[in-house]
């Protein structure tokens, strides 16, 4: 029988103080609905963090990444690039201008999309590339964009994972034309459902406002800037409600206790399982020198799916909680009716089958990843 009083949950949300605080200002204040004072506030913040010229709250990364389809012109019979191991959203926001989404295979060291192989898969109707910045690691960014360049295409960055993370000093989603973050309750900054665009052209900025405020000029109207609003182009409601945004500027003020203890978790674990790894038992995470991560998921690759669920359960029985991840979606229903594959993906398929991801969080006690990373050494 698993151990259920002092089971260890894969994932915790961590409360930086002053949550509550800010959701009862909310209340006070009235103002409920999008574009308040605490949406404002969290837009500045991410700016001043990032460097990005427009941050634009809300209320989910799918959200953001169905703007980041529009604002790029997507049509019917485009083609986007991406990876098969990524969430159902990366392929949904194209899917739905009527797009076809082209899975590339990925890295083995980083499972991000593999950019020596995304030449051999551009056609005529390729429209833009999506790299997917997994376990907040992100891609080779420099080639991608060259190649972007290159071919006249868009880059459209999903850092759903990538909050606090960077490549070449740059932070995670303001590389591309455009990024997509993920404030969703798994995530490592959280206000319960929640995103935000990233808009790093300047071209794309007014577009970018009008489609947010479901077509219309609404937020000219808040500034000052003309007397009343009106239906400007096609656009749908992507504001998050102030509840949401006050509870995220809470979490992006205490960001940095967040990141500094989920990184030595992270570090914990790399450093234990190395023999492991030397054993040829597992294959753990790789880190670039010239990138900065987030720890948002520590994980290994066992050998095979049998492997990685006797592990698992084995695990369980500890009462550690552990899981997979992401079903490729080259091999889901969808992903066969919508989309294509461009040559094999047997890194994609190898990953997806073997990966394991243990419990890291903020509020993770000593005591609890020593008996993880115990249950570990013995079951792998």
């Amino acid at each position: 029988m698993s151990r259920e009083v002092d089971r260890i949950s894969f994932n915790q949300v961590h409360l930086a103080g002053d949550e509550l605080k800010y959701i009862e200002q909310a209340l006070a204040d009235g103002h409920l609905s999008g574009d308040g004072p605490f949406t404002l506030k969290v837009q500045a913040l991410l700016r001043e963090k990032t460097g990005t010229p427009q941050a634009l709250l809300v209320h989910s990364c799918t959200a953001a990444l169905e703007m980041a389809a529009l604002l790029s012109d997507i049509k019917p019979g485009d083609e986007v690039l991406m990876p098969s191991y990524t969430f159902v959203s990366t392929a949904n926001a194209f899917v739905l201008r009527g797009a076809v989404p082209v899975f590339v295979d990925v890295r083995p060291d980083t499972l991000n999309i593999d950019e020596t192989l995304l030449e051999a898969a551009i056609t005529g109707r390729t429209k833009a590339i999506v790299p997917i910045h997994y376990a907040g690691v992100g891609c080779e960014m420099d080639s991608i964009l060259e190649i972007a360049k290159r071919h006249k295409l868009f880059v459209i960055e999903d850092a759903a994972q990538g909050m606090d993370a960077s490549y070449k000093g740059k932070p995670l989603g303001t590389i591309g034309d455009f990024g997509t973050l993920s404030f969703h309750a798994t995530k490592n900054i959280v206000s319960g459902e929640g995103g935000a665009l990233f808009v790093n052209s300047s071209r794309h900025k007014l577009h970018a406002e009008i489609l947010r405020e479901k077509g219309t000029n609404r937020s000219a109207h808040l500034r000052g800037e003309v007397d009343k609003y009106t239906w400007q182009e096609v656009g749908s409601s992507y504001l998050p409600s102030e509840l949401n945004a006050a509870m995220l500027l809470a979490q992006l003020e205490g960001a940095g206790d967040v990141v500094t203890r989920r990184r030595k978790i992270w570090e914990n674990y790399h450093a234990a399982f190395q023999e492991l790894a030397r054993a040829g038992k597992c294959r753990l995470p790789n880190v670039p020198d010239d990138r900065i991560h987030n720890a948002h998921i520590y994980f290994m690759i066992l050998d095979n799916l049998q492997e990685r669920e006797r592990v698992r359960l084995a695990l369980l029985e500890e009462g550690v909680v552990a899981y997979s991840h992401y079903q490729p979606l080259h091999s889901a229903p969808a992903g066969r009716k919508y989309c294509r594959v461009c040559g094999e993906l047997p890194v994609t398929d190898h990953a997806a089958e073997g990966i394991l991801r243990l419990p890291v969080y903020p509020v993770l006690t000593e005591g609890q990843q020593a008996r993880v990373i115990d249950a570990v050494m013995k079951y792998v």
